[in-house]
């Protein structure tokens, strides 16, 4: 059985040396959520996510150090994001579409959602994006399949962990170690449809 998550990936890093990324899915097997991961500067690895029944799935997927359940909300308007998931606070602005999501937007979409052509095109993302990977074996033996569709880069961001200020945007580096590959090193907004086949 495959399970089909279509929506956005946020990943960005800060100043103080926080790392976040954020899944909003309108449309997947558990209804529309949002989820946040976030690596703290000291390689500690926590899951922020709605409810339970998204917890287990994820936890299940990724690799965690610690889990909370409470409430996560997405707001966006227009370039202008912002994600409510305590004790995170997070505001972002999206920018241009990059020159690799000009690229990702002319292949047909059927052709770009194949685990055929992400297993093929896995190789070249790993090169041009050190650290992302396409497809991998998720925990429990899970086989993931990360279809970009479109990217764009994040112009600002600010963040909060704990009610402290985590400084200006900044690169996710070092990458994120939640499962088999990381975010891209540059902030970024990608539209994505992730495809988990179950063991």
């Amino acid at each position: 059985m495959t399970d089909r998550f279509d929506g956005w990936i946020a990943g960005l890093g800060t100043a103080a040396g926080l790392r976040v990324v954020v899944g909003c899915w309108p449309r997947s097997p558990l209804g529309a959520f949002t989820d946040v991961m976030v690596e703290q500067p000291d390689g500690h690895r926590v899951l922020l996510a709605p409810s339970g029944e998204v917890a287990d799935f994820v936890a299940a997927t990724y690799v965690f150090d610690e889990v909370r359940v409470a409430p996560v909300h997405a707001e966006v308007d227009g370039a202008r994001w912002r994600v409510d998931a305590a004790p995170l606070d997070l505001a972002f602005t999206v920018g241009a579409r990059t020159p690799l999501g000009l690229l990702l937007c002319a292949v047909p979409r059927p052709m770009a959602t194949s685990p055929r052509w992400i297993n093929a095109i896995d190789v070249v993302a790993r090169r041009l994006l050190p650290g992302v990977r396409t497809t991998g074996s998720a925990v429990g033996g899970r086989r993931e399949y990360y279809a970009a569709l479109d990217l764009h880069g994040l112009t600002a961001a600010s963040t909060t962990w704990d009610g402290a200020d985590q400084g200006v945007l900044a690169p996710v580096a070092p990458p994120v170690r939640f499962g088999f590959g990381s975010t891209p090193r540059a902030p970024s907004l990608t539209r994505v449809v992730t495809l988990v086949q179950q063991a």
